[in-house]
C-alpha cells in the first residue's frame, strides 16, 4: 500500500481534535501550605469553572475560602439548569443548559482538576464520568452529501518522522480529501497554510497571525463557498463564536492545531471528542461542591459583586449586593481572585484600581458575544451521529448532540420530565446577527418562540433535505433555553452569560492572572492563557496561574499548581528555530508561498 494511503487511513481512525493529557495527584491537601498559608483568607470573586478551580487549588493548600456567586447555582455557564415545573410522579426536572460542552483530549489542566474530585458514593471520580464521542457528522443542506468524521486517536503515537513536513502535509491533504467534498486544489492549499502555522515561531505568531484574520489567512474570499463555510465561517464561529472576518489566526489556527496533535495521540489526556454521561450538574458539578464544602470552602449565592475596593495599594474589601436590588453590604479577605466574565468583572473595577494597574482599562477592549443553547425534548431516541453534529451551512452556525445516548445510567422517560421525553437534542446557535431562513430576522430579533422555531427548521433544512426523516415536528415535547437570556422580542435584547471572544489583536489587551496590586489576581477565559481560547480549559488554567501568583504573594512555601501548556512536538522545534530566524530577518515563513 502506497505510503499516502496508509497516511489518510490513520488519520481517519483518529479524528481531527487535538490534545493533551496527564494527570497529577492533588498538590497537597488541605493543611499542606507553609508559612503564609493556613488561616489566610481568600475571597474567591464568582462561581464559574475558573472560581471553583481555584477555590479547590487553594483549599488543598490550607486556605480560607469563600466563593461569591450572583447566581443562585454554582457552576457558571457550564452547570446544568433544572427546567422549571417539568418534574413530576417523583422525577427530576428535565434538564437544560446554556449549551452543550466536550471535553477535548487535549484539554490536560481540568482533566486534571476532574480526576481529583472523588464521587460522592465514593466509585471513583468526576474524571470517569467522561464519555468518549466516537463520530461526528458535518451536514449539508441542497442535497450535498454530509460527511461523517471518526474521531478517534490513533493507537499509539507516529513515529517522530510522521510530524516532518512533508509527512505532516500529506497526512492533513489525505485526511481532508477522505472526508470532505472539495477541489483538491482547495484541499491541498488549506492543508498547506495549516503546515505554515505549525511550523511558525511563537514570535511569529504573535507579531504576525495574531494580526491577520483567519479568512484572510485561509485566502477564503477567492475560494469556493463550501470551503469558506467549512473552512471559513463554520470553522470560527462554531470554535470561537466569532466571524472569520475578524478572528484571530493565531488563535483560530492555535486550537486546530492542539485537535490534529490530539488525533495523533501526542501529548493528550484522552480521546478528541468527550462528555460527560449525565446532566452537567449531576457528573461534574454537584460533586465537585460537595467536594469543596468538605475541604472548608463557604460558597455565598446571590451576592453580585458591585465594586472592589481599592485604597493605599491593596485591595480592602468587596462590595457586594443582592442581584436584583436589595441592601449592600461590604466583605473583607487577605487576598482576593476575581474570577467573573471580563463583562462582568471590568464593571467592578473603579477608577483607583484601574490607575493602579493600567492593564486592567485594557480589558474595556475586550469583547463578547453571543453563544446560546436551544434543547429540544423529543418523544422518541433521535441518536444522530454518536458525536456532535455540525450544520456548516446553517446561518445561525448551529451545533447539536443528542444526549440519551451518551447517559447509560439514565433513563429519560423513568428519570426526568413527566415521563413522555425519551431524548434531549441540544443545540449550540453561534450566530445570533444574520437573518434566518423561516423569518427573515437575525436571532437577537427573533422572540423566543422565533428562535426555538427557526433553530428547528434549520436542523430539519440539513438532516431531511434528502428524503430522510431524522426529525419529526410531532416529535418535539418542549424545548428550553437559558433564562440568562432575556428581552428577545423587544428593543433590549439581553444575555448575563457571554462568550468572550477573539478578534484580531485581541491577545494584547489580555491580562495576565498577577495584577500590580499584591493582594489582586485574576481567573477566567478572557485571562492570558496558553490555550488561548475562552473555554473551561482556559478557565481552569487561569485559576492556576492566579492562585500560583496569590502564593508567591504570599510568600507561601506550598507546592504550586502544575500548568501544562498545549503540546508541541520536539521535532518541529528546529523549524521553530528557524522561523524565528527569519522572523527577525523580516522574512515569511519558509513554507508561506502566499
Amino acid at each position: 500500500m502506497p505510503e499516502g494511503q496508509r497516511t489518510r487511513r490513520q488519520f481517519l481512525g483518529t479524528a481531527a481534535a487535538v490534545g493533551s493529557g496527564a494527570a497529577l495527584t492533588a498538590a497537597g491537601g488541605a493543611g499542606a501550605a507553609g508559612r503564609g498559608g493556613p488561616g489566610r483568607s481568600v475571597a474567591v470573586l464568582g462561581g464559574g469553572v475558573a472560581g471553583l478551580s481555584a477555590a479547590q487549588e487553594l483549599a488543598e493548600r490550607g486556605y480560607r475560602v469563600t466563593v461569591y456567586e450572583r447566581n443562585t447555582a454554582l457552576g457558571g455557564k457550564a452547570r446544568s439548569i433544572d427546567v422549571p415545573g417539568t418534574g413530576g410522579g417523583g422525577r427530576r426536572p428535565l434538564p437544560g443548559e446554556h449549551g452543550f460542552r466536550f471535553f477535548p483530549g487535549f484539554y490536560r489542566n481540568l482533566p486534571d482538576t476532574l480526576r481529583r474530585i472523588p464521587l460522592p458514593d465514593g466509585s471513583g471520580t468526576v474524571h470517569g464520568n467522561l464519555v468518549n464521542a466516537t463520530d461526528g457528522l458535518v451536514v449539508h443542506t441542497g442535497g450535498r452529501p454530509d460527511a461523517k468524521v471518526p474521531f478517534r486517536t490513533l493507537l499509539a503515537p507516529p513515529h517522530p518522522s510522521s510530524l516532518l513536513p512533508d509527512a505532516l502535509l500529506r497526512t492533513l491533504t489525505g485526511a481532508l480529501d477522505t472526508v470532505l467534498h472539495l477541489p483538491p486544489a482547495e484541499i491541498a492549499y488549506f492543508a498547506g497554510r495549516l503546515l505554515v502555522h505549525l511550523t511558525s515561531c511563537e514570535q511569529r505568531r504573535l507579531g504576525q497571525w495574531e494580526r491577520v484574520p483567519w479568512w484572510d489567512f485561509i485566502r477564503a474570499d477567492r475560494m469556493s463557498e463550501d470551503y469558506q463555510h467549512l473552512f471559513g465561517t463554520g470553522m470560527t464561529r462554531n470554535l470561537v463564536a466569532i466571524k472569520a472576518e475578524e478572528a484571530s489566526t493565531r488563535t483560530v489556527a492555535r486550537i486546530l492545531q492542539a485537535f490534529l496533535y490530539n488525533a495523533l495521540n501526542r501529548g493528550n489526556d484522552g480521546e478528541v471528542d468527550r462528555v460527560l454521561n449525565a446532566p452537567t450538574n449531576e457528573a461534574w458539578i454537584s460533586p465537585w461542591v460537595h467536594h469543596l464544602r468538605s475541604l472548608g470552602v463557604r460558597f455565598e449565592l446571590a451576592s453580585e459583586v458591585r465594586e472592589v475596593l481599592y485604597d493605599g495599594g491593596r485591595v480592602t474589601g468587596v462590595r457586594l449586593g443582592a442581584p436584583h436590588g436589595g441592601a449592600h453590604r461590604s466583605v473583607t479577605a487577605d487576598h482576593y481572585i476575581s474570577a467573573l466574565p471580563v463583562e462582568h468583572a471590568r464593571m467592578t473595577w473603579g477608577h483607583a484600581l484601574r490607575a493602579a494597574d493600567p492593564r486592567l482599562r485594557r480589558c474595556d477592549r475586550l469583547r463578547t458575544d453571543w453563544m446560546v443553547g436551544v434543547q429540544y425534548y423529543l418523544r422518541t431516541r433521535t441518536p444522530i451521529v454518536y458525536g456532535h453534529t455540525n450544520h456548516v451551512d446553517s446561518p445561525w452556525a448551529l451545533t447539536t448532540i443528542s444526549q440519551a445516548q451518551f447517559w447509560p445510567g439514565r433513563d429519560f422517560r423513568t428519570d426526568y420530565g413527566d415521563g413522555r421525553v425519551a431524548d434531549c437534542l441540544s443545540v449550540c446557535v453561534s450566530e445570533w446577527q444574520k437573518p434566518g431562513i423561516l423569518y427573515g430576522k437575525p436571532a437577537i430579533r427573533c422572540t423566543r418562540e422565533e428562535v426555538a422555531r427557526e433553530v428547528w427548521a434549520q436542523m430539519k433544512a440539513g438532516l431531511n433535505d434528502t428524503g430522510r426523516q431524522v426529525l419529526d415536528d410531532g416529535d418535539v415535547h418542549a424545548w428550553f433555553m437559558d433564562p440568562a437570556v432575556t428581552g428577545l422580542g423587544g428593543p433590549s435584547p439581553a444575555n448575563r452569560e457571554q462568550l468572550f471572544i477573539h478578534p484580531v489583536g485581541t491577545w494584547f489587551d489580555r491580562p495576565p492572572s498577577r495584577t500590580a496590586v499584591p493582594n489582586f489576581f485574576l481567573a477566567g477565559d478572557y485571562v492570558a492563557t496558553d490555550i488561548d481560547l475562552a473555554t473551561m480549559e482556559g478557565a481552569n488554567e487561569s485559576a492556576r496561574r492566579a492562585v500560583n501568583a496569590l502564593l508567591e504573594a504570599d510568600g507561601s512555601d506550598a507546592p504550586r499548581c502544575r500548568v501544562w501548556p498545549l503540546y508541541r512536538p520536539p521535532e518541529l522545534e528546529p523549524l521553530h528555530q528557524q522561523d524565528e530566524a527569519r522572523y527577525r530577518a523580516g522574512r515569511p515563513n519558509v513554507f508561506d508561498l502566499g
